[in-house]
């Protein structure tokens, strides 16, 4: 019997106005804004930036999985707060990139226990105007070729910079029966999500949760001085009180085929200041 499979992915959370918006949403928006129910939707965010724009701390990632996330992703920042090196390896719901080298500590991908189904998540990294990872593009058929081992449903998180690069990998997973692939990183929604091969919901990248006012998340005047000056200067989450929620909702059927993608962005004032 065909069963139709509702998952929501956010953006990029940054800093505590991201996590403000996220808390909220769930809380008092989601299913106004989507028609869903929490509890009927597998729920993802990507929380590489959410401790003050890097990393994520273990009292920050607690908190999400009390707000009821079913997996959380990352990318090349996850490594910025130090303790993250003492609770990755029992955090049971998040991945990091799986192109790092085989002995990195923590998990790459893993299979998900929904509603009676079972959901593959993947977290990759791009290497276009980034490090050197080890190659997208081999590992990602290693994960996936281990996941349909068990389940045909597919997510996969493509933390990369360039655009030709996203568009690239998501036509090549979706020859490979993935069923989402949702880019990351730049902090800026696309509008060009689509369904590929009549198999995979793509979108190039979903954008970011937090400040509305800065600049992806940032503080302008140091981002200002940064870009003028070229000197080194640490970044600052920017903190206007207005922030922005970015996500997709994808609707895949347990065939592993994505039916639907549609994106959704909302913004919230917070006259009373980011508590």
């Amino acid at each position: 019997m065909t069963q139709n499979i509702n998952i929501v992915f956010l953006g990029d959370v940054v800093g505590k106005p991201g996590r403000k918006i996220v808390k909220d949403f769930l809380t008092d928006d989601f299913e106004k804004v989507l028609g869903l129910k929490k509890e009927d939707t597998f729920l993802i965010a990507n929380v590489e930036n959410a401790s003050h724009g890097f990393g994520l701390t273990q009292k920050n990632y607690e908190d999400f999985v009390g707000q009821g996330f079913n997996c959380l992703t990352s990318g090349n920042h996850i490594w910025d707060k130090k303790d993250i090196f003492t609770y990755i390896d029992e955090a049971d719901i998040l991945l990091r990139p799986f192109n790092y080298p085989k002995d990195t500590k923590g998990i790459g991908y893993k299979i998900f226990e929904f509603k009676e189904v079972k959901i593959g998540v993947i977290n990759m990294l791009g290497r276009v105007f980034m490090s050197p990872y080890d190659s997208p593009w081999e590992t990602v058929k290693t994960a996936i070729e281990e996941i349909k081992k068990e389940t045909s449903i597919i997510f996969v998180d493509f933390h990369a910079e360039a655009t030709a690069e996203k568009i690239c990998f998501a036509k090549y997973c979706s020859d490979l029966g993935v069923s989402v692939v949702a880019g990351t990183h730049t902090h800026v929604q696309t509008a060009d999500e689509r369904i590929i091969n009549e198999q995979t919901a793509f979108i190039t990248d979903v954008g970011f949760c937090g400040d509305y006012n800065g600049v992806i998340g940032m503080e302008y005047e140091t981002s200002l001085h940064r870009l003028t000056t070229n000197l080194p200067e640490r970044f600052d989450i920017a903190q206007t009180n207005s922030c922005v929620l970015n996500g997709v909702l994808a609707v895949v059927s347990n065939d592993g085929k994505a039916k639907t993608i549609k994106r959704f962005c909302i913004t919230k004032n917070y006259e009373e200041g980011i508590k």
